[in-house]
């Protein structure tokens, strides 16, 4: 459980980056996280970056729970195309999906 948070906010601050953006400022922050169970985030950045998140707490046995976590993040490339990327985090790993991401 640990591992999915810590990679959950490696993404994050992988979002926060501005690329080539030195004047960037949020423009929309959203939090809704009281450190334990259940959260959600959303924020938006003025040079078009978006990023939002929930996290549960799933239960996958009779003791057991995991936080299963389902986010999107999106950015406008160099190119001018808005790559967007969604994410589900849960017991099977991290899966992510996107137009730009080649699928095997």
């Amino acid at each position: 459980m640990k591992s999915v948070i810590i990679f959950a906010l490696f993404v994050a601050a992988a979002v926060a980056v501005p690329i080539d953006s030195r004047d960037a400022t949020v423009v929309r922050n959203d939090l809704d996280n009281i450190g334990v169970g259940d959260y959600s985030y959303r924020y938006e950045t003025s040079d078009g970056k978006v990023a939002s998140a929930e996290g549960h707490l799933k239960s996958i046995g009779p003791e057991d729970q995991i936080l299963e976590v389902r986010g999107s993040y999106s950015y406008p490339g160099p190119d001018g195309v808005v790559y967007t990327v969604t994410y589900v985090a849960d017991e099977n790993g991290f899966r992510a999906d996107g137009a730009h991401i080649p699928r095997s």
